[in-house]
């Protein structure tokens, strides 16, 4: 797989959430097949760049293009909320080093200068809830609940007491969480791969489901925004309160729904 060639001059970016957005298990194919006939549209007819910005991680993202049989690969993408990636003409993943490096260097320092806070909320977490509290490579902290109602008790009571270090954040997908700096998230990684195509706030589109995508749907990073019919109550009610599309369909074929409303049919 590789992308479809390069617009002339890239006129406007589309940022798509992966899991529970665009693709959706449930369903086969996973990802609509008209979604990738519009795509190829609105690249043909508009110049339109797009992506995919994900939680995943860059090697579960090749993964979900493998099994989700994307006829072309995306222009950039993403990864864990914050890394991007370029791919190559071979279609082989590059970072972009020095926002990359930049942004590990600032979470890792952040998380070295928040020993004593990390330990207060794990020590909080696992007294009073039955959630997991993990550690991985590249993911020096997180939580997975057993539920979403547990997850919505830990956001609630672990808010005041994050509160204690303003760079200090989380993000959040359904049962999952992954803390880390409050300047790198799923916003200000649209914001900079977009900066990339010199394209401005009012020429970017995102769309997503989940908690982890309300940075990336706020009007200081996309000046077009839509969530699905299966989004969560409170990214509907962003994109409602922020003058946005809540599609009638879900997954995909909301994708798909939100990009005719924007850009024509595509017909």
């Amino acid at each position: 797989m590789t992308p479809l060639p390069a617009p002339s001059t890239a006129t406007t970016i589309l940022s798509f959430d992966f899991d529970g957005t665009l693709h959706c298990a449930a369903e086969y194919p996973p990802v609509p097949v008209g979604f990738f006939e519009l795509i190829r549209k609105l690249r043909e007819e508009q110049g339109i760049v797009w992506g995919i910005n994900t939680g995943r991680s860059m090697p579960q993202m090749v993964e979900g293009f493998i099994e989700s049989a994307f006829p072309f690969l995306p222009d950039w993408v993403v990864a864990r909320e914050r890394e991007v990636y370029f791919p190559n003409n071979f279609g082989r993943w590059l970072p972009e080093t020095k926002w990359n490096k930049r942004c590990e260097k600032e979470i890792h320092g952040l998380f070295k200068h928040s020993k004593k806070l990390l330990a207060r909320l794990r020590q909080e977490v696992e007294q009073h809830t039955g959630a997991q509290w993990i550690e991985l490579e590249g993911e020096p902290a997180g939580i997975i609940s057993k539920t979403e109602e547990e997850m919505e008790w830990i956001v609630d009571h672990i808010g005041p007491i994050v509160a204690a270090e303003p760079h200090f954040s989380w993000q959040r997908n359904s049962i999952y969480l992954r803390f880390g700096h409050r300047d790198f998230q799923k916003g200000s990684s649209l914001s900079h791969v977009a900066d990339h195509y010199q394209l401005p706030v009012g020429r970017r589109f995102a769309i997503g489901d989940s908690h982890n995508d309300l940075e990336m749907l706020d009007p200081a990073n996309a000046g077009m925004t839509a969530c699905p019919a299966n989004a969560v109550d409170d990214i509907k009610r962003k994109i409602i309160a922020t003058g946005g599309l809540v599609t009638r369909a879900s997954h995909g074929h909301g994708s798909v729904e939100a990009l005719r409303h924007y850009f024509g049919s595509g017909n």
